[in-house]
């Protein structure tokens, strides 16, 4: 009987790890901007694709002249990071997007008002 218990015990185990694989291996990686980067005029890139929560998107960039800061609806529209704002800095970062709406600017006086800023939907 001790022997049933531990097979069951171990085939749960088993089955919890491999959907937890699934989950992982559905996620996908977008590179912002495309080719160029993140850059000026990049409001309009997310437009047309499937964003998923999990996926990650990759901010590539000079981190001597622009930054990623994660903000909220109102820090987009107004491009002014709220207090306690993450911001990202290593001209490569990679975040993981949250279920829907995700706002990312970059924070360099006058960037964000050049388009250097966008708006994900997460499904």
């Amino acid at each position: 009987m001790v022997q049933g218990r531990c097979s069951a015990v171990a085939a749960t185990v088993l089955l919890c790890c491999l959907l937890l694989h699934f989950e992982v291996a559905q996620s996908a990686s977008f590179t912002v901007g495309g080719r160029g980067g993140w850059t000026f005029n990049a409001a309009a890139w997310p437009k047309g694709k499937p964003f998923k929560a999990g996926d990650t998107l990759v901010f590539n960039y000079n981190p001597s002249i622009h930054n990623v800061v994660a903000v909220n609806r109102a820090g987009y529209k107004s491009c002014k990071a709220p207090k306690g704002a993450k911001v990202f800095k290593s001209g490569k970062d990679q975040i993981k997007l949250k279920k829907g709406q995700n706002f990312f600017i970059c924070n360099y006086i006058g960037h964000c008002q050049a388009g250097m800023k966008i708006a994900v939907t997460a499904a």
